[in-house]
């Protein structure tokens, strides 16, 4: 009897064993997978930062490519569009190039009635109007022009030119109003609070808006106190003499009620203009 449940318990016992070694079979399995998942995912991971890291550096790299497009010794200038409709007269000769030297001098040069007048133009301080002027003299945009207004004040004696439409014998009410068919901003504004404008100096004319600056210029046959709001373009290194008996002659008080003086009494026509 005690032989049969003997036998019994060990059968018992042999399927305990034999359940229990399956289920950890069965658990060792789920762990496995588990495991071999989870080593998936992380490799999924990985390799999707990869990917990731990757596309970011190829990403940076065009965008380092696309920003360095502008080479060693320019600048990028911006040209505005100045639509006919803006009050004054455009002679529309194109846009300079958008990508211009900012190292370097220019030579500015007017051959007048009264004989040359030059000045030198820094790139590095006036890169954009520098560019411009090379540019409007290239389509002989002021030759055969006029300087059409001169203030003599104390303080305040220049003779505005770079009128484009200020052509022929005589003044018109026009004469002033003209420019080519786009704008830039500023650039070279005065440091020197006490002498922004020496004599000698030219200056872009505006209208007072920033990135108003057109073709117009001033020249300051003495120094000149003005709010320094108007790139200075350069300075004259022959030929200042010629502009201070232009403005010694005195102007006919055309602009008096207005933005001061009036036309030149003694014209000063620009027969051609160079930039080198």
């Amino acid at each position: 009897m005690s032989s049969i449940k003997d036998r019994q318990r060990a059968a018992a016992r042999a399927r305990l064993e034999k359940e229990m070694a399956e289920r950890a079979a069965a658990a060792r399995g789920r762990r496995r997978r588990q495991a071999i998942i989870g080593s998936a995912i992380a490799v999924v991971v990985i390799a999707g930062a990869a990917v990731w890291i990757v596309s970011a550096l190829k990403k940076d790299d065009k965008k380092t490519t696309a920003g360095s497009t502008t080479p060693a010794g320019t600048v990028s200038c911006t040209w505005t569009p100045v639509g006919a409709g803006g009050g004054g007269k455009v002679k529309d000769v194109g846009t300079p190039p958008t990508t211009v030297p900012n190292t370097g001098t220019s030579l500015l040069t007017f051959d007048t009635n009264l004989g040359p007048i030059e000045a030198t133009i820094d790139l590095s301080k006036a890169p954009c109007t520098g560019a411009s002027y090379k540019y409007l003299a290239s389509k002989k945009f002021l030759d055969n022009t006029k300087c059409h207004r001169l203030v003599n004040e104390d303080s305040f004696k220049v003779l505005q030119c770079g009128d484009p439409f200020a052509t022929g014998k005589g003044y018109r009410d026009t004469d002033g109003t003209g420019g080519p068919s786009y704008t830039m901003a500023e650039e070279n504004l005065p440091t020197n609070t006490n002498n922004p404008y020496p004599a000698g100096s030219i200056a872009m004319a505006n209208t007072g808006q920033p990135g108003s600056t057109g073709s117009q210029f001033f020249i300051c046959s003495e120094d000149t106190n003005l709010p320094a709001s108007y790139t200075l373009l350069g300075t004259i290194t022959k030929g200042l003499d010629l502009v201070k008996t232009v403005v010694k002659a005195g102007d006919d008080g055309a602009f008096a009620s207005q933005a001061g003086g009036g036309h030149p009494k003694k014209e000063l026509d620009i027969k051609t203009m160079t930039v080198s």
